[in-house]
């Protein structure tokens, strides 16, 4: 995919380099912003990427999207990251994953590790008014990404009603793996309902092949049966902090909100850390954009013994929890484009996007909306902001600036 040049100066390679180095770089910075604007958690952050990377960007379908979160969803680890990390591999290649993985990634993480290494206070009514506003940001952003997916991925009954029902499912059940039955049953649905419908599915070339795929299954598998296999041989904290972040990571299904409590349980008692700081960390995680996975670097530096690197302690948290979901999409990705390439899947395809509409819709009133919405004020900031996205096309930051300008000052005025 990448050609180098062996000689140095003009010509067609060396212009091939520079066009190859822009699009990386590109990559990363629009990743790197994304990671800088936003907020509200992983279901805010799909709905961030639909509007850069399928709107704005045009990097990727509507439908090749969908498809990519209906994956992720299936995995574990940190959807909105293995999205994203997919959408540099499709982009730019492997380079272009790990950047677009790190420019998502960074703001989150080094913000997280100024706090542990500083530890500043986060408390009052200033603070909580400005976190109150970033909540109204998800529910704008939200709404917007659903509504748009609807229009386009649910355009008759069949696919409106499996979306509805798929959104009932999870707010009436609910639990860390509704999310995978949904998708299941909005497939075996599709089948019954969808047949003969038209996807544009797979419309670009994966650059990953089967081989990829098995071999990155076998990282995946050897990693979480040999690293605890070396904490044993080798009693080092830090490679006891490797194998629990990976442990961490490679067993949570459910995003940033499930894995927390497993590093909790794993770190506390273990004596690496105490409650307190934990909670400290888990308060701060919620006011920064990015995926909340980056709590592992807040973890990391504060488990650190005296004397020894900070930075080298949080970077092992960091990448031991994320690699495993990194490694559980490239494996998932050859098995679900050899999906997409047969007839008889389409009907399924189709209705697996109507069920990430209503997996989204259902994110939208819990706990999005729940958690944001808490008076006639935050509906009219939140319904604003909405039309903005949605009618003027207004860039996401402005709606940051506008929620934080709106719901500050009601906070500090109504604050005891």
């Amino acid at each position: 995919m990448y050609r180098f040049c062996s000689t140095y100066g003009g010509g067609a390679d060396g212009w091939q380099v520079w066009v190859d180095m822009k699009q990386l770089w590109t990559v990363f910075l629009t990743s790197f912003r994304l990671g800088l604007t936003s907020f509200g958690g992983p279901v805010a952050h799909l709905g961030y990427f639909e509007r850069t990377y399928v709107e704005q960007r045009r990097w990727l379908s509507l439908e090749d999207y969908s498809q990519m979160v209906a994956l992720c969803q299936l995995l574990p680890g940190p959807t909105s990251s293995q999205v994203n990390f997919l959408v540099g591999l499709q982009r730019a290649g492997w380079p272009g994953a790990v950047l677009s993985w790190a420019g998502f990634t960074l703001p989150s993480a080094l913000f997280l590790y100024v706090c542990a290494v500083f530890a500043p206070h986060t408390n009052g009514p200033l603070i909580v008014a400005a976190l109150h506003g970033l909540k109204l940001v998800a529910v704008a952003v939200v709404a917007q990404a659903v509504w748009s997916m609807a229009v386009r991925l649910c355009p008759d009954r069949g696919r409106t009603g499996i979306a509805l029902a798929g959104m009932a499912v999870i707010l009436l059940v609910g639990g860390a793996f509704s999310q995978v039955g949904v998708i299941v049953l909005g497939a075996l649905a599709g089948l019954w309902m969808c047949r003969g419908v038209g996807q544009q599915s797979g419309n670009q070339p994966s650059v990953l092949g089967r081989r990829s795929g098995w071999i990155a299954l076998a990282l995946f598998c050897l990693l979480l049966a040999g690293l605890p296999a070396l904490a044993v041989l080798i009693p080092d904290r830090l490679v006891s902090l490797m194998d629990l972040s990976y442990r961490s990571g490679a067993l949570v299904f459910g995003g940033g909100h499930v894995v927390l409590p497993l590093l909790r349980d794993a770190m506390v008692p273990a004596g690496m850390l105490s409650d307190d700081t934990f909670l400290a960390g888990y308060g701060v995680v919620q006011a920064v954009p990015g995926p909340l996975f980056t709590l592992s670097a807040y973890l990391g530096a504060t488990a650190a013994p005296p004397g020894t690197s900070s930075l080298l302690w949080a970077a092992t948290a960091l990448v031991g929890i994320f690699l495993p979901g990194m490694l559980a999409a490239v494996a998932g990705v050859p098995l679900w484009q050899w999906l997409s390439k047969h007839p008889a899947a389409q009907g399924a395809l189709a209705g697996i996007n109507a069920s990430v509409v209503g997996i989204l819709g259902a994110a939208l009133y819990d706990p999005v909306w729940q958690t944001a919405v808490l008076g006639n004020t935050d509906v009219v900031i939140a319904a604003t902001g909405f039309f903005l996205l949605e009618r003027w096309k207004v860039p996401p930051i402005a709606i940051v600036a506008l929620c934080l300008g709106a719901s500050i000052p009601v906070g500090l005025a109504t604050s005891p």
